[in-house]
């Protein structure tokens, strides 16, 4: 098993051979298709593993059809998962939470995309069609769970003595439109590193989270509008060792159509 929540690319070249090392490659069925992929890598597009009307919380298709997506994909949960994308990350880090919180324990971000993989490795066109495992649907709940509800993020947001810090992982713009009380804005793509299109040096992420006040030593509350960039500043702040770090699923769409405050302005 992978210790790291982030996987470089050479681990992945050098292991994805491996029986149970599989890439999971998040885009579009035809961009798999038609601009290559990962060789060995299995499709699942993003769409598939979102579900606003779905069972649970937010946009989580439910533990049980995101068992079967992953079953017909052939991936069991003791494989070790690799997701990537084309967009520096941010859609397949939308991958890794789902997995996290529907108990798969040994999957990770590709550190870079696609793009960044086709510098100095080669992509298969071949379609990969592997066959369907059985795959016991479970739910992460209670405190092993990053996922936090409505209630919870209003109470950590009136309660007097809370060090909570929330965070909000959009753009200047949609911050200042309307954000929480007190939410700190840092832009998912503030992580990114132009060069490498992964992430920044984990110094760097360090450096950028503490002038901003977001620190190891406070419980840290991600939000965006529908719950995919803040997974990508989910899996940064865990990859430089943040323990306490809740994702807020429901977001500012669920926030405003409950009638949750928001403040203008940067």
């Amino acid at each position: 098993m992978m210790t790291e929540i982030i996987v470089p690319i050479a681990w992945l070249a050098a292991h994805r051979q491996d029986p149970d090392v599989h890439a999971v490659d998040v885009r579009d069925n035809w961009e798999y298709d038609a601009l290559g992929h990962v060789p060995g890598a299995v499709n699942i597009p993003f769409e598939e593993f979102r579900d606003a009307e779905g069972p649970d919380a937010g946009t989580l298709p439910g533990a049980k059809a995101f068992a079967e997506l992953l079953g017909s994909a052939g991936l069991s949960r003791e494989d070790t998962l690799v997701a990537y994308d084309d967009t520096n990350g941010v859609f397949a880090a939308r991958f890794l939470v789902t997995a996290l919180v529907y108990g798969f324990e040994d999957v990770h971000l590709l550190d870079g995309d696609l793009s960044a993989w086709k510098r100095d490795h080669p992509v298969d066109d071949e379609s990969v069609s592997p066959e369907s495992v059985p795959v016991e649907p479970r739910r992460v709940k209670g405190p092993d769970s990053p996922i936090v509800g409505y209630d919870e993020v209003l109470e950590l947001g009136e309660t007097p003595d809370s060090d909570a810090v929330f965070v909000d992982t959009r753009d200047a713009d949609e911050y200042a439109a309307g954000h929480l009380p007190g939410a700190i804005r840092f832009d998912w793509t503030e992580a990114v590193d132009p060069d490498t299109r992964g992430f920044r040096g984990k110094a760097d992420l360090r450096e950028r989270f503490d002038e901003r006040g977001i620190t190891p030593d406070r419980p840290v509350v991600l939000y965006c509008n529908t719950a995919r960039r803040l997974s990508h500043t989910y899996v940064a702040l865990r990859w430089i060792g943040f323990e306490v770090v809740h994702i807020y699923e429901g977001s500012l769409a669920e926030w405003r159509d409950r009638g949750g405050e928001l403040v203008e302005g940067s």
